[in-house]
């Protein structure tokens, strides 16, 4: 399998408000940027979709090692959290759409899930 390194962010302002996210790809010497916005928003939609957007990116089946400053995406994959609302059948979470989306694409790669402290000099989150 390819490793491939991503980093991703998202935000808005206000939240909700104008929102986009930023997404950075690497593997070996190559290096892909995406982005896109949204009129109406939530910071925690673009969160989502950033790393939506950056699996959704890839080819092919990867080893991913994804940097984000979202403790929301981050815990809710590392702890566990989207498997209850899996056995919950998605009630009382906010942004069920998005949370299928990224749970089916994590079924396609071996992602690693690593949290940043956000606007901390990190160069791919920055």
């Amino acid at each position: 399998m390819k490793e491939v390194i991503i980093y991703t962010d998202g935000g808005c302002d206000p939240n909700p408000g104008r929102g986009g996210y930023g997404v950075v790809l690497i593997h070996g010497k190559y290096r892909k940027e995406l982005s896109g916005g949204f009129r109406l928003t939530t910071n925690n939609r673009m969160e989502l979709t950033a790393v939506i957007e950056a699996l959704k990116a890839l080819k092919e089946p990867c080893r991913v090692k994804l940097y984000s400053d979202s403790e929301y995406v981050v815990n809710a994959i590392n702890k566990g959290w989207v498997q209850n609302w899996i056995k919950k059948r998605w009630k009382k979470v906010k942004n069920p759409d998005l949370w299928q989306q990224l749970v089916e694409l994590t079924g396609k790669h071996q992602v690693q899930f690593i949290w940043v402290k956000g606007h901390a000099g990190i160069p791919g989150n920055e």
